[in-house]
């Protein structure tokens, strides 16, 4: 007779809702980790791809949500996430003993309604608030971090899945991961800003970009997150790997849970705005370059 306790529990199955940037992203990696990925994306196109790879694509959200063990929403705002789990009824597809891992941005309001929503229309589903930090490629390399939180006892269900995504960092009760992801990417926002202003001062100066990364490099003021983005903006290469329109929606959201203490915050947001207003959304959020003097634009377009 074998024996199996050192045998590994399956892996669950995962739906995964909302197959962008990010979503295909996190979809890829599950693929390639061994996963059995379930997908629907409000347009077909992203799901078919992932289908070609060997995910199981649906026409609807419920359809793929009654497949997972975990069910994982990556969608942009919580408008969307409200519209597709509540108004659509998706939560209610979900099966008992299940665990739903909101991972997208969404803020905290919007999270503790889920919360609450959840708790009251489907108690024998776990909801996990588990945005992350990072971007498209660690997304497909499995470098994220996820910030989760949580009922405890949905942790060794989304311990495998996460593993395959990246670091985990678990906070506490539903809500905290929200709450660190705002903190995260406001201070995201200074490094990147601060990368762009930089990027000006110098070029007015006349420093040049190499003098100016020898000099930063291997310092205290050495940031991975600001040399890359430097290093786009000096060639103009804003192909998005994150864009500055989420950007600018992370920033709103910190913006609305706590304006008082971030003024400068705030004052980042504006300036983004104009830059959004302008056509550059889309673009990669390195694109911030753009507007203070002379920015490079060898890839300044959203298509």
């Amino acid at each position: 007779m074998s024996d199996n306790k050192n045998t590994p529990p399956p892996r669950p199955t995962v739906a995964l809702l909302g197959a962008g940037t990010m979503g295909a992203g996190i979809a890829e990696r599950l693929l390639d980790e061994g996963f059995a990925v379930d997908v629907w994306n409000r347009t077909p196109g992203p799901a078919a791809r992932l289908a070609e790879r060997g995910a199981t694509a649906h026409a609807s959200p419920d359809e793929a949500a009654a497949h997972g063990d975990v069910v994982v929403t990556m969608l942009p705002t919580g408008d969307a996430v409200k519209e597709v789990m509540l108004e659509q009824k998706t939560l209610n597809a979900i099966r008992p003993g299940a665990v739903w891992a909101q991972m997208g941005t969404i803020g905290v309001e919007a999270t503790d309604t889920l919360r609450s929503e959840v708790a009251r229309m489907r108690p024998g589903v776990a909801f996990v608030d588990a945005p992350v930090s990072g971007s498209r490629e660690p997304a497909r390399s499995g470098r994220l971090v996820i910030l989760a939180s949580g009922p405890t006892a949905a942790r060794s269900s989304l311990e495998p899945v996460f593993q395959a995504l990246g670091r985990l960092v678990w906070l506490g009760e539903a809500g905290a991961g929200s709450r660190m992801k705002l903190v995260l990417n406001t201070w995201l926002a200074f490094e990147v800003e601060a990368a762009a202003e930089v990027a000006a001062l110098a070029d007015r100066l006349g420093v040049a970009h190499t003098a100016l990364r020898e000099a930063i490099a291997g310092g205290t003021l050495a940031s991975g997150v600001a040399m890359t983005k430097l290093a786009k903006m000096e060639t103009g290469d804003y192909s998005a790997d994150f864009s500055l329109e989420w950007a600018l929606k992370d920033l709103d959201l910190a913006d609305a849970a706590a304006a008082e203490v971030i003024p400068v915050a705030g004052a980042i947001a504006e300036r983004w705005r104009r830059l959004v207003g302008d056509g550059y959304g889309g673009l990669d959020i390195s694109a911030a370059r753009i507007g203070l003097g002379s920015a490079p634009v060898a890839a300044a377009s959203a298509t």
